[in-house]
């Protein structure tokens, strides 16, 4: 596991690096830009100055069209702050481009993060092994193991998705979850307490762990679609660019609108993981609910998400409202994976401590 940690803190190192040396890349680009357009700008003030006369006709026949028809300005907005942040962001597809050659950081990244997710999968398959069951019955293994599915995840969305923007925040989760795992959590191997032997224990976690690496990936898109909403609004306002490196990120609207049907996901993973608790509960200890902190703490947590996804659906809270109840949401999977385990005493008090 500590070696897993080292290799993820370098894929952690790696995607950052990446993000610097693009961002010089790109300003040296900018300042070229800016230069080539100062040439043309005086090359064409004389065209420009001929054409001024039939643009502004153009304008009034539009402008008259406009109130004639009386359509909303909203649509106009949107396709003018398209066409200023045009070159500002990267597309709405988050494909693979042809200047991926030119990105040697994130490669090495890439593969760094395929090497320490193997390492990885090796140390959880050994303490599998080691305890002849699952490996997530106290809080080492469910940190070790979470971190596992949360790189998984990632990696495979990384085959449909260029989401290599977001590997400083996701590399830098795994690594947190792992060395917490390693240094707070240490337990050894111990056989299952009674209520955790049952077939619920692979079923219930693992699909929870799953829907937890999903939020990960949507925690780390809020994050960034804030930053890139301020930037985007700086833009439109007429100032400075940012971080160049948000070049390579898309536009807020595009993170949202991919953050929404991830957190779709991972809320019907998270819906069936509350309904499996429910069953396991009942065979367990003879009742569907029980108020158990956990129990409470995972009915939050998915009132949380259901809220985001009605509120972004049925009463447009899109934009920046949207990215802090994805953020919100997270924070109590974090509060109920690293407190709730760990000091509240309850039923599900299974840290191992």
């Amino acid at each position: 596991m500590l070696l897993a940690a080292l290799v993820y803190m370098f894929v952690f190192i790696a995607f950052a690096w990446d993000m610097a040396s693009h961002s010089k890349t790109l300003r040296e680009a900018e300042r070229q830009d800016q230069g080539t357009a100062g040439e043309k700008a005086l090359v064409g003030a004389a065209t420009a100055a001929s054409a001024q006369g039939a643009a502004e006709e153009r304008g009034s026949v539009a402008r008259d069209e406009r109130n004639d028809s009386g359509s909303g300005s909203r649509a106009g907005w949107r396709s003018t702050s398209a066409e200023a942040l045009e070159g500002q962001v990267a597309g709405a597809t988050m494909a693979y481009s042809d200047q991926d050659h030119r990105r040697p950081a994130a490669r090495v990244a890439v593969v760094l993060m395929v090497l320490a997710f193997a390492i990885h999968l090796a140390a959880v398959v050994m303490r599998a092994i080691a305890a002849n069951r699952v490996p997530w019955s106290n809080m080492y293994e469910f940190s070790t193991t979470g971190a596992l599915l949360i790189s998984a995840v990632y990696l495979v969305m990384l085959t449909i998705k260029d989401l290599r923007f977001v590997g400083v925040l996701i590399s830098g989760l795994v690594t947190l979850m792992l060395i917490a795992a390693t240094i707070a959590y240490p337990t050894p191997v111990s056989p299952l307490q009674p209520a955790l032997q049952s077939y619920w224990l692979v079923i219930h976690v693992s699909i929870a762990v799953a829907s937890m690496g999903i939020f990960a990936i949507t925690f780390a898109m809020a994050i960034l679609q804030l930053v890139q909403d301020r930037r985007e609004r700086r833009i439109l306002a007429g100032g400075p660019s940012g971080w160049a490196f948000l070049k390579i990120v898309p536009s807020a609207q595009s993170l949202e609108n991919f953050s929404y049907r991830l957190n779709s996901v991972g809320f019907v993973f998270w819906t069936f993981t509350l309904a499996a608790g429910a069953i396991w509960a009942r065979d367990a200890w003879g009742r569907y609910w029980g108020w158990d902190p956990k129990e409470v703490w995972t009915f939050v947590i998915w009132v949380v998400y259901a809220a985001y996804l009605h509120a972004r659906a049925t009463r447009g809270w899109t934009g920046r409202r949207s990215a802090w109840l994805s953020i919100v949401g997270f924070i109590c999977i974090l509060f109920n994976y690293f407190v709730v385990n760990t000091v509240f005493d309850g039923l599900h008090s299974y840290s191992g401590l």
